[in-house]
C-alpha cells in the first residue's frame, strides 16, 4: 500500500452527452405506466396550485370591495377543498415517482453487478475493489435521485413555470414581457453553471472512489495493519484522500454559491421592477390592485420554479458524470466470456499446454510464461515446482481459463479451451488453494458452493470425506455455524478442510491444488493430506508446490524457472541428476 493515495486525473472539459441523457431517460421506460400516472397527479397538483393567486386577486378586487362575507366564506371553503385535493395529488405523485425510481435503480444495480461478475479476471487485476463498490453504491444513488425524484420535481416545476407564464400573460402582457427580459441571461448562466458542475462532480466522484479504495484496503487488511501498528498511517492516508474530495466539493459549492447569488439577485431585481411598474399601472387605473397582487404571486411562483429547474439541471449534469461510469461498466464486453461455447458430453482429463506465452494484462512488458509445453494424462498427478515468480500459479489459472495465452494453445481432450464454454469448463475443475476464501455465511452454505443443489446429506458426506465432519459436529450450531468474513472464525486447517469438502461435492474431473497444506501444522496437515489423497483418486491433478515434501508421491514433477520448463521427471530421477530441483530440495533440508 502506497503512502499517498493516487488522485484522479483532472477531468477534461465536459460536454453534455445527449446519448447519456437519453439512456438516463431510457431507464424509466420499464416503469412507464407508473410514471404516466405520477405525471397525471403531478399536473393535477400543479394546476390546482395555480388557482391560489387567482383567488387572492379575486378576493382583493371583488369580495373586499363588496364586503360580502358569504362570498369570502365560499372562496375560503373552495380553497380548502382545492388544497386537500392538491395534497392527495402530491402524495400520489411522490409515491409513484419514488417507487418507480427505486425499481429502476434496483435494476440498474443488478445489471451493473451482473456485468462486473461477467468480466474477466484481468479486468479485476487493473481495478480496485473500492472503486467498483463505489460505482455500485455512490454512482447509482446519484442516478436514483435523477430518474425518480428529480424527474418528478423537474416536471412539476416546468408545469408550474409554463402555467404561471401563461397566467402572467393573461393578467398583464406588458409586465410579463418586462419580467421575462431577465430570463435569457439566467438561462445562459444555468447552462454554463451546469457544465462546470458536471466537470467538478465527475472529479468529486473520482476523489470519493479513491477514498473508498483506501478505506477498503485498510479495513480488509485490518490484521496486517494491526500487526504492524500502522493504524495512524492508515488514518493519515484516508484523511489525505477525503481532504482531496473535500477540496473538490468546496470548489463545486463555490460555483453553486456564485450562481445562486446571481440568479437570486436577478429574480429579486425583476420583482422590484415589476412592482415599480405595476404600481404605476395601478395608480394610472390601467390595472387593479388584485390583478397586481395575483401577478406578483405568479411571478414568485415562476421564479421559484425556474430557480428549482436550474438546481435540477445541475443535478442532471452531476448524474450524467456518474452515468457515464456506470454505463461504461455495464456496456463493457469481457475479453473472456463467462459462458458460451462447446459443452462436450464427457471429460477424459487430457490436458496440453503447447508453446504457451503469456503476460498479465496489467504488465504486458513482463512475460510470465515463455514457450511452455506441458502434458497431463488422464488420472495423472503432476506437481509443478520452482522459485517464486516462475509462473506456477499462472499455469493453474490458465487451465481454468482465467486468462488466455498471448500465443500458443491450452487444450482439454484435444479441444482448445477458447472453443469451450467457460462455465462448463470451470464446473469440471476443482481448486483447493493455500488460503481458501470462505464466505461470511454458514459452514453448510460454504460447502454447498461446490454444488448449489446439493442436499444436506450430500453436504455431510462431502464433509466426512474431507475429514471435516468431526470438528463441525463440535460446534453448537453444527453445519449452521457462521464462519465470519473470509472464514476468520475457523483455524487454517478447518478452513482448508471446508474447501476440500467443497471440491469433493463438486466432484471435478480436473483438480488443482495450490499449496494446499503449506500453512498448516503437522496434525492439520496430516488430516488435510489424507482428505486430499482421497480426492485425487481417479482425477487429473495439478499440484502447485513450494514445500517439496508434498510432491514426492507425484507421478511427475515439472520444474519451472523464469517462465520456462527446465526439468521434468519423477522425484527419484530428478534427485539423481544435477539441476534446479535437486538444489531446491537441498536448500529446504538445510533450512530445516
Amino acid at each position: 500500500m502506497s503512502d499517498t493515495p493516487k488522485q484522479p486525473d483532472a477531468p477534461k472539459k465536459p460536454k453534455f452527452s445527449r446519448v447519456t441523457f437519453r439512456r438516463l431517460l431510457d431507464l424509466a421506460r420499464p416503469q412507464a405506466n407508473r410514471i404516466r400516472a405520477g405525471t397525471f397527479f403531478l399536473l393535477l397538483a400543479s394546476g390546482l396550485g395555480l388557482l391560489y393567486p387567482m383567488a387572492i386577486g379575486h378576493i382583493i378586487d371583488q369580495v373586499l370591495a363588496a364586503k360580502d362575507r358569504a362570498l369570502i366564506d365560499q372562496i375560503a371553503l373552495a380553497l380548502v377543498v382545492v388544497f386537500l385535493l392538491q395534497g392527495v395529488a402530491m402524495a400520489l405523485r411522490f409515491y409513484l415517482f419514488s417507487t418507480a425510481g427505486e425499481r429502476i435503480v434496483t435494476q440498474l444495480r443488478q445489471d451493473l453487478f451482473s456485468s462486473l461478475m461477467a468480466q474477466e479476471v484481468g479486468f479485476f487485476d487493473e481495478r480496485k475493489t473500492g472503486e467498483l463498490t463505489n460505482r455500485l453504491a455512490s454512482d447509482t444513488t446519484v442516478l436514483q435521485n435523477t430518474v425518480s425524484v428529480n424527474i418528478s420535481m423537474g416536471l412539476r416545476n416546468a408545469a408550474q413555470a409554463m402555467g404561471g407564464i401563461v397566467l402572467l400573460f393573461y393578467t398583464s402582457p406588458v409586465l410579463t414581457g418586462l419580467m421575462l427580459a431577465i430570463v435569457p441571461a439566467v438561462a445562459v448562466g444555468a447552462v454554463t453553471y451546469g457544465r462546470k458542475v458536471r466537470g467538478l462532480s465527475k472529479e468529486s466522484q473520482d476523489a470519493l472512489a479513491v477514498a473508498n479504495e483506501v478505506a477498503e484496503e485498510g479495513l480488509s487488511g485490518i490484521r496486517t495493519v494491526r500487526s504492524f501498528a500502522a493504524e495512524r498511517h492508515e488514518v493519515a492516508r484516508y484523511r489525505s484522500a477525503t481532504e482531496h474530495a473535500f477540496d473538490v466539493a468546496r470548489r463545486r459549492v463555490k460555483q453553486s454559491a456564485f450562481f445562486l447569488a446571481g440568479a437570486s439577485s436577478a429574480g429579486y431585481i425583476a420583482s422590484a421592477v415589476v412592482l415599480w411598474y405595476g404600481g404605476r399601472l395601478v395608480l394610472d387605473g390601467r390595472m387593479t390592485v388584485g390583478g397586481l397582487t395575483s401577478f406578483l404571486i405568479y411571478s414568485l411562483t415562476v421564479a421559484f420554479a425556474l430557480g428549482a429547474l436550474a438546481d435540477l439541471w445541475a443535478d442532471f449534469m452531476r448524474a450524467s458524470g456518474a452515468a457515464e461510469r456506470v454505463f461504461e461498466l455495464i456496456d463493457r464486453t469481457p475479453t473472456i466470456p463467462s459462458s458460451g461455447g462447446e459443452r462436450p458430453p464427457s471429460v477424459q482429463g487430457h490436458v496440453e499446454f503447447h508453446d504457451v506465452h503469456f503476460a498479465y494484462p496489467s504488465r504486458q512488458d513482463m512475460p510470465v510464461l515463455q514457450g511452455i509445453d506441458l502434458k497431463l494424462s488422464p488420472g495423472e498427478v503432476v506437481a509443478i515446482v520452482g522459485p517464486s515468480g516462475a509462473g506456477k500459479s499462472t499455469i493453474a489459472a490458465m487451465l481454468a481459463r482465467m486468462y488466455d495465452p498471448r500465443s500458443g494453445h491450452v487444450r482439454l481432450d484435444g479441444k482448445d479451451l477458447r472453443t469451450l464454454d467457460p462455465e462448463w469448463l470451470r464446473q469440471r475443475i476443482g481448486t483447493v488453494a493455500q488460503e481458501p476464501l470462505l464466505f461470511a455465511s454458514s459452514i453448510a452454505d460454504n460447502i454447498r458452493y461446490g454444488r448449489m443443489d446439493a442436499t444436506d446429506a450430500e453436504v455431510e458426506a462431502a464433509a466426512r470425506a474431507a475429514n471435516a465432519h468431526e470438528f463441525i459436529s463440535r460446534f453448537p450450531e453444527r453445519y449452521n455455524t457462521l464462519v465470519g468474513e473470509r472464514g476468520v472464525q475457523l483455524s487454517g486447517g478447518q478452513k482448508q478442510r471446508i474447501a476440500i469438502a467443497r471440491a469433493v461435492l463438486k466432484d471435478p474431473r480436473l483438480l488443482v491444488l495450490d499449496e494446499a497444506t503449506s500453512a498448516l501444522d503437522a496434525e492439520s496437515e496430516h488430516l488435510v493430506q489424507e482428505a486430499l489423497d482421497r480426492l485425487m483418486k481417479g482425477r487429473t491433478t495439478l499440484i502447485i508446490a513450494h514445500r517439496l515434501s508434498t510432491v514426492v508421491g507425484a507421478d511427475r514433477v515439472v520444474v519451472m524457472e523464469g517462465g520456462k520448463v527446465v526439468q521434468s521427471g519423477n522425484h527419484a530421477a530428478l534427485m539423481s541428476q544435477e539441476g534446479l530441483y535437486r538444489r531446491l530440495v537441498e536448500r529446504q533440508f538445510v533450512a530445516a
